[in-house]
């Protein structure tokens, strides 16, 4: 790209993301304004047959448009997702952020042993989790995403395949300058292995960036040195 481009680019994403951080602050209000959410995809009603059974689910989504978009749907349709999040360091933050996601959907679990044991317990209860999974791993597999290695959990996939879960990739875009939002549950993952599982997350996802990338906010380290001096 040049340097135009790519400086336009930035600005773009810097405004989408303002707009999802007010958002995320205010979730209450934003998961009642339902004409701004436009349903597509066959993941809905997987999800709804699941749910309807007294099955648990994992949606599967990265930092990408406005994420509580899905579950503000989910809502909609008489469901709730918790959500997965990891602690920020700034108090202030992390405080108006956790205050924010709880009004999405319940529980919000923090990363670590705690955390998971309660995820597993929601997930085997019939419970529905959403998970971000664009975030670096440390102890994750080098899976391509965006075309170069990435450090990636394998957790979701792994959950899933544990308890027989669906696993569905889901993705608020934002449309109409931003305004409104078309949310897209996609076909549920085919259960193989965790690595192809999560390999074709990864994808997913990068498909979505690929065709919106001022709606990936992404200001941190995704890919390391190695991979990306390969």
């Amino acid at each position: 790209m040049k340097r135009s481009a790519r400086a336009k680019l930035g600005q773009n994403m810097g405004r989408h993301m303002g707009r999802t951080l007010f958002e995320l602050y205010h979730d209450a209000e934003f998961q009642t304004q339902h004409h701004k959410f436009r349903t597509s995809g066959p993941g809905l009603a997987v999800l709804k047959e699941a749910n309807a059974v007294g099955k648990g689910a994992i949606i599967v989504s990265g930092h990408f448009g406005q994420w509580e978009a899905i579950r503000a749907v989910i809502k909609m349709h008489g469901m709730e997702s918790g959500g997965v999040y990891r602690p920020h360091n700034n108090r202030h933050y992390a405080r108006r952020i956790l205050a924010g996601i709880e009004a999405g959907g319940k529980p919000i679990l923090a990363t670590g042993r705690v955390g998971t044991r309660a995820l597993v317990s929601h997930l085997r209860g019939g419970g529905i989790i959403s998970i971000l999974l664009d975030e670096k791993q440390a102890d994750g597999v080098r899976i391509p995403f965006l075309g170069l290695d990435a450090l990636t959990s394998l957790s979701a996939a792994q959950l899933a395949l544990k308890y027989d879960l669906p696993m569905i990739p889901a993705y608020g875009i934002r449309i109409d300058d931003g305004n409104a939002f078309r949310v897209v549950f996609e076909t549920p993952i085919p259960h193989t292995d965790s690595i192809t599982m999560t390999r074709a997350f990864n994808d997913s996802l990068s498909a979505r960036i690929i065709a919106n990338p001022e709606q990936w906010y992404w200001m941190l380290k995704r890919w390391d040195d190695v991979a990306m001096s390969e």
